[in-house]
């Protein structure tokens, strides 16, 4: 376990300077005067090179590549332009909000997909199961802002049950002190997640269910409540404990959606916003969290699963 832990890190940071190389080539080379973009067209020549020279974009790109690897070290992530904050300060004050957004998101959406997939399973080709089927290809091929805008159509406008607009509380915990305001950007982020997560759970149940375990369980006498809850649900789960970890970057993306359809102040909106005023030092950070969240997600599933079923090798 040690060793393998060790090994992983290692890669890990091999693929996170990758990703940090090619976003800040790609961002610097699509406009190669920044000081232009953030002064403005109308800014004197003498004012555009006196802010290049100051924040260093007169030297080569390679130049100012390994002086930003030597920042991020000292867990500098640079100043936004626009705003004038440390882009870590900024960070922090929207990242616990999108994280519980994404984790309440998640939750629900393992909540609904897990004993949907079994009961799938069980009752395979029956009506429920063709109609679960059926909508979660319809909820899959949905986009996010579309079932976003059919939500607040229906609940908030027709069926004045949720406001519009999620709560522009600060607190990260806002999910849990105002569910109300909430339960529309929640919703919509758990729904897609769910006909995905199903649909993997149905077919990890269907392959369990053939297993011999299963036929000597039920041989025995076995209640069938208790040789699905007991015996089959913990293999069957080992499918989707891997496809969890590599969504959650996923649900990064479903989030920008989601705060800007519901004006929410998390991550996903600032980068929205600077996307907009071009401000490269939080588009830079926004990215490189996307690589982080990609390489441990992975990372964390392997574990899981390993925990879950100590039969697998985690050397190979």
């Amino acid at each position: 376990m040690t060793w393998y832990v060790l090994r992983r890190t290692a890669i890990s940071c091999v693929v996170l300077l990758g990703i940090s190389a090619a976003v800040f080539f790609l961002l610097h080379l699509v406009s190669d005067d920044p000081g232009r973009v953030v002064l403005g067209q109308r800014a004197s020549p003498d004012a555009v090179a006196d802010f290049n020279r100051e924040h260093g974009f007169d030297r080569p790109l390679v130049v100012q590549y390994v002086s930003y690897l030597g920042q991020l070290l000292h867990g500098d992530l640079g100043r936004s332009y626009k705003l004038n904050e440390n882009v870590g300060a900024l960070l922090g004050q929207n990242a616990g909000r999108s994280a519980v957004l994404s984790l309440a998101g998640l939750l629900l959406a393992l909540l609904i997909a897990v004993p949907l997939g079994i009961l799938q399973a069980v009752r395979r080709n029956r009506l429920l199961d063709r109609g679960a089927t059926a909508v979660a290809y319809v909820l899959y091929a949905t986009p996010s802002f579309l079932l976003g805008l059919i939500l607040i159509a229906v609940f908030s406008q027709f069926l004045p049950w949720f406001p519009a607009e999620a709560s522009r509380s600060h607190s990260s915990w806002v999910v849990l002190t105002d569910p109300r305001a909430m339960a529309l950007p929640v919703i919509t982020l758990a729904v897609t997640s769910v006909a995905i997560f199903s649909q993997y759970q149905r077919s990890s149940a269907l392959d369990q269910l053939g297993q011999d375990y299963i036929r000597v369980a039920r041989a025995k006498g076995l209640p069938e409540r208790l040789i699905l809850t007991r015996h089959l649900l913990r293999n069957a789960c080992l499918p989707l404990i891997t496809l969890v970890g590599t969504l959650i970057p996923t649900l990064l993306a479903g989030n920008l959606i989601v705060e800007s359809l519901f004006n929410y102040p998390g991550l996903g909106l600032l980068f929205l916003n600077s996307l907009q005023h071009e401000d490269y030092p939080v588009l830079l950070a926004y990215t490189l969290i996307g690589g982080v969240l990609t390489v441990a997600g992975n990372f964390v599933a392997d574990l899981a699963v390993f925990a879950a079923d100590r039969r697998i090798e985690l050397s190979k």
